[in-house]
């Protein structure tokens, strides 16, 4: 006798068709499994086993074959041990043989014959809908598969509340989706003192999604303001939450089925390796950057980052997604985030003149920045300088503009890029536009096309610099509510890059002068 079921295998967030075939032929009694599966998925024998014996049920006492296909697709994870006791089932007739038609299972079976949780619910679901099929899942991932929308979702307790529903003496009920959050209440602005360049900085930063790099003395208020950029940005938008909420199903990070609105902010240690930030290992998962897809991704203390790990974001900032080479597939996350970073002058922590000043500057200052590749740095669009906070700025009283009011400015100027690029192939943020569609846009008029070029030729502006300058002045001109992105917006602009190897942070002043 045979029964098959179908099941999904996770390549990223992506869930692709595997059939699960169980065959008894005749010989020694044994249980063999088959297809490419890892160190978990052979585990699904005895699994399936103890499970079956505490339902009070037996495997037959015949050779056991379950082929996992295509056998030549790499199978990771335990979620395959439902639809393998499914199809054994089926096989016995314990199941009616046309039940699980139209469904596809994924479930980690307990040794009574519960069925536990496992990661990957959501877009399990999406694709099972995709496929023209439901979703039979563990009870506590119901909630989550429910958000795939229009999908079948059957989420059992047990294999015997499985067999009592097939059977028809206990039908389950359709699950509910989880609770929408509004995330976590996020620090106002109005709390930092002074710091007005720096939170210029970072409002031009929201408005535009571009990346941002901090660097001042300890206690500058870096990693304050970092933390209040999720609050200037906007909610996710219906299909961005759709794509963050897959990359945390499947880590395995969405509890009781509740999704977000809030955009993640991920802020990874700076002992965190290569894998850690942008994913791999064993079984791969997603990294930090892949977590923070759509969302902030802040690295503190940049400098103290292994260099191979900081190399590794050059990819995932430039094409919005990262490749995990294996040794038998590659597999891709989403990862576009909007970088923050901070870091100190020096390793003393405050290098240049004054008070406290290092003794060893300028060469620590320009080692200790070093450790950070040029191109790594011409990707961060926003560069900027945070000098100490002084005692006259403490005793100031609060600022009259917070988060609210530099907020509705960010949405207003989100608002016009997006009009902008609909019904083209444009990317909807300045920080992503390219090619054409970024030279329409950035309407220069001639003095600030001047000014331009003598940046470029004076300061040895790459042409990724040219680029992301050209962004980063049609976000400062949309702030403002500017048509054409005059000489002013380029000034501006400029003076938060670094305009050649070397130099200083706001070096560019002098150009734009």
């Amino acid at each position: 006798m045979s029964a098959r079921v179908v099941t999904l295998a996770f390549r990223g967030v992506e869930a692709v068709r595997v059939d699960v075939q169980v065959q008894f032929t005749g010989g020694e009694q044994k249980f063999f499994l088959v297809g490419m599966g890892d160190k978990a998925v052979s585990e699904s024998r005895e699994r399936v086993r103890a499970a079956f014996q505490g339902m009070g049920l037996a495997l037959p006492a015949r050779r056991i074959i379950a082929n996992l296909a295509p056998a030549d697709l790499p199978k990771e994870g335990s979620h395959y041990d439902l639809p393998i006791a499914l199809a054994i089932m089926a096989a016995m007739g314990i199941i009616p043989p046309d039940a699980l038609e139209g469904w596809a299972a994924v479930g980690e079976l307990a040794l009574d014959g519960r069925i536990t949780p496992v990661a990957g619910a959501l877009p399990a679901a999406v694709a099972a809908g995709g496929l023209g099929l439901g979703l039979i899942c563990p009870e506590a991932c119901g909630p989550e598969a429910a958000w795939a929308g229009e999908t079948r979702v059957l989420a059992a307790p047990s294999l015997i509340a499985l067999v009592n529903h097939f059977r028809g003496t206990q039908v389950l009920s359709a699950p509910r989706a989880g609770d929408m959050l509004d995330g976590e209440r996020v620090p106002d602005l109005r709390d930092v003192k002074g710091q007005e360049n720096a939170k210029r900085a970072l409002e031009i930063a929201a408005a535009g999604g571009h990346n941002l790099c901090f660097v001042g003395p300890p206690g500058s208020g870096k990693s304050m303001m970092a933390a209040r950029l999720p609050g200037l940005l906007p909610p996710l938008t219906p299909a961005e939450l759709l794509e963050t909420s897959m990359v945390h199903s499947v880590a395995g990070l969405i509890a009781k089925g509740q999704l977000s609105r809030a955009r993640p902010f991920r802020s990874p240690h700076h002992s965190a390796s290569m894998a850690a930030l942008t994913g791999g290992g064993h079984r791969a998962k997603p990294g930090e950057v892949s977590l923070a897809h759509n969302g902030v991704l802040f690295l503190d203390e940049l400098p103290e980052f292994g260099a191979q790990a900081l190399d590794s974001l050059r990819q995932p900032l430039e094409t919005g997604e990262v490749v995990v080479a294996r040794a038998n597939a590659h597999v891709r996350y989403p990862a576009r985030f909007q970088l923050v970073a901070a870091m100190n002058p020096c390793r003393c922590g405050h290098g240049g003149p004054g008070r406290g000043a290092c003794g060893r500057a300028p060469r620590c200052q320009t080692d200790y920045q070093a450790r950070i590749s040029g191109p790594l740095m011409d990707r961060i669009d926003l560069q900027i300088e945070v000098p100490p906070v002084t005692a006259a700025d403490l005793a100031l009283p609060p600022p009259a503009e917070g988060t609210a009011e530099a907020s509705a400015r960010v949405m207003a100027a989100r608002a016009v890029q997006v009009e902008r690029a609909q019904g083209t192939d444009g990317a909807p943020l300045n920080a992503q536009a390219e090619g054409d569609f970024l030279e329409t846009i950035a309407d220069l008029d001639p003095p600030a096309r001047a000014l331009l070029a003598k940046a470029a030729e004076a300061g040895g502006l790459s042409a990724r610099g040219w680029t992301r300058t050209l962004r980063l002045a049609r976000t400062i001109a949309d702030l403002e509510g500017s048509g054409p992105v005059r000489r002013v917006h380029v000034a501006e602009a400029l003076i938060y890059r670094r305009v050649a190897p070397g130099t200083s942070v706001g070096s560019a002043a002098s150009i734009s002068a």
